[in-house]
C-alpha cells in the first residue's frame, strides 16, 4: 500500500489536528498512489498521523480524513459521517435549512452540502472527495430521501486539483427554483444559477439580530444580493427600506422576495454601484436610522489583504457618514483572510476617519451550522458587527 512519510520539521498544526498537509511537508511518497486515493500518513518517526486523500498535483498534497488507523474509508464510512452531521444540526435546531456538511469543520475536507428543506446542493472541491461523490449521494438518499440533489461544482478552485468546473443534477431532474422558509419569511432560491449554492445560509442567525434596531426605522442596505437582510428589516417593522446591489438580476430577485412576503410597499431594491452611491449620498447629506453593509469577499489571496482592508475601511466610513446620530451600522465581512481582530481594527479606523464615535452592540460569527474549529482559519470566516454611531 502507498504511504506518505512526513518530514521531521512540519507545521505543529498537523499534530494539533489540522487536516492539510502541504507538498513541502512530505519527505517521500512510498509506492505509486492513484491520485485522489486514501493513503496512510506517517510522522518522520513512523508513528501513525492519519489517513487522507492524496493529490500530488495539488499544493495541498494530502487532506486528512481520519486520525484513526482502524477506520475503513468506504460507503459505510460516509454514511456514518453524514448521519453524524445531521445529528449535530438537529441538536442545534437546524432542521429545515442548514449547511449539513461544512468541509474541514465536519471532518470531510472540501465537501460542502447545503440542505434547503428537501433539496440538497453539493460541492466537492478536491479530487479525493470528488471520487466519493456517488457514496455521498447514496448516503443522502438513505438518510433523507430528498426531492432532489444538485451539484454546484462550477467553481475555479477545482481547477487547482485538476478537476473540471461542472454543475448538474445528481438525482432525477427537478425545478431548481425553489422557495425556502427562514425566520418566518419566504425566499426564492435559485439552486442552479444563484451565487455559491444559491443562498447564503451562514447569516440566518445574524438576520434575527437586527429585529429591535430596525423598528420604525428608515433603513439603507448595500450589497444586498437577493435582499434577505432588507426583507427581514421590513418584517421586523422598519418604516422604509432601500436596498442597493450592482447586479440587476439580484435586484429583480430581491424585489420578487419582497413581494413574496407582502413587503413590496416598504422594501424596495435598486440597481446601483454601492461604492459610488454611498459616497455621493454622504456628500448630499442623506441620513438613515440604520445602514446595513454585507459586501462580497474582497480578496481570496494573501497578496491582496491590504487592498481588502482599504475596501472595508472605505465602505464602512461611507456607511457611518450616512447614519443619523444615535443610529446603527450593521456590517459584515466574509473574507477569512481578514481575521476578527483586523476587521474590528478596520471598523475602528473608519470611525476615526469619519469622526464618529461608535459603541459595539453585538459581534457574531457565522450561524452555528457552520461550526468553527480553532486553528482552522478557513472555518472561521464570517464577521458580523452592529455598532451604534454617535
Amino acid at each position: 500500500m502507498a504511504t506518505v512519510h512526513l518530514k521531521r520539521k512540519i507545521a505543529q498544526r498537523i499534530a494539533n489536528g489540522h487536516p492539510w498537509i502541504f507538498a513541502n511537508e512530505v519527505e517521500r511518497v512510498e509506492g505509486n498512489p492513484e491520485p485522489g486515493s486514501v493513503v496512510p500518513v506517517l510522522y518522520h518517526d513512523g508513528k501513525f498521523a492519519g489517513q487522507g486523500y492524496i493529490n500530488e498535483q495539488s499544493q495541498i498534497m494530502v487532506r486528512l480524513l481520519t486520525r484513526e488507523k482502524s477506520d475503513v474509508v468506504n460507503e459505510e464510512y460516509f454514511l456514518r459521517k453524514i448521519q453524524e452531521c445531521w445529528t449535530y444540526r438537529q441538536q442545534l435546531g437546524y432542521v429545515e435549512n442548514c449547511r449539513l456538511v461544512f468541509g474541514e469543520a465536519d471532518g470531510m475536507p472540501q465537501l460542502i452540502i447545503d440542505k434547503f428543506n428537501d433539496h440538497f446542493v453539493i460541492q466537492t472541491l478536491a479530487l479525493g472527495i470528488d471520487k466519493w461523490k456517488p457514496a455521498i449521494v447514496k448516503a443522502l438518499n438513505t438518510v433523507f430521501q430528498p426531492k432532489g440533489i444538485y451539484e454546484r461544482n462550477d467553481v475555479p478552485v477545482r481547477e487547482l486539483e485538476g478537476l473540471p468546473q461542472q454543475k448538474g443534477f445528481l438525482s432525477a431532474p427537478f425545478d431548481t427554483k425553489i422557495i425556502i422558509n427562514e425566520n418566518g419569511l419566504k425566499f426564492h432560491v435559485d439552486i442552479e444559477n444563484g451565487q455559491k449554492t444559491g443562498y447564503f445560509l451562514d447569516q440566518q442567525d445574524n438576520r434575527r439580530a437586527i429585529q429591535h434596531i430596525v423598528k420604525g426605522a428608515d433603513v439603507l442596505g448595500a450589497f444586498t444580493y437577493t435582499g434577505t437582510f432588507e426583507i427581514h428589516a421590513g418584517f421586523y417593522g422598519a418604516k422604509s427600506v432601500l436596498g442597493l446591489d450592482i447586479s440587476e438580476n439580484a435586484v429583480q430577485q430581491a424585489n420578487k422576495n419582497a413581494a413574496l412576503n407582502g413587503l413590496q410597499d416598504v422594501v424596495k431594491f435598486e440597481t446601483a454601484n454601492a461604492f459610488d452611491v454611498l459616497k455621493q449620498w454622504g456628500r448630499d447629506g442623506r441620513q438613515y436610522d440604520v445602514v446595513m453593509l454585507d459586501p462580497p469577499a474582497f480578496t481570496k489571496s494573501r497578496a491582496n489583504i491590504q487592498k481588502a482592508i482599504t475596501g472595508y475601511k472605505e465602505i464602512n466610513l461611507r456607511g457611518m457618514k450616512l447614519v443619523k446620530k444615535g443610529g446603527f451600522l450593521v456590517t459584515s465581512s466574509c473574507t477569512n483572510l481578514v481575521n476578527q481582530e483586523l476587521f474590528l481594527q478596520t471598523i475602528e479606523m473608519a470611525a476615526k476617519d469619519a469622526r464618529r464615535p461608535i459603541r459595539q452592540v453585538t459581534f457574531q460569527n457565522q450561524s452555528s451550522d457552520h461550526p468553527i474549529i480553532w486553528g482552522m482559519e478557513n472555518t472561521h470566516y464570517l464577521k458580523f458587527l452592529i455598532v451604534q454611531v454617535g
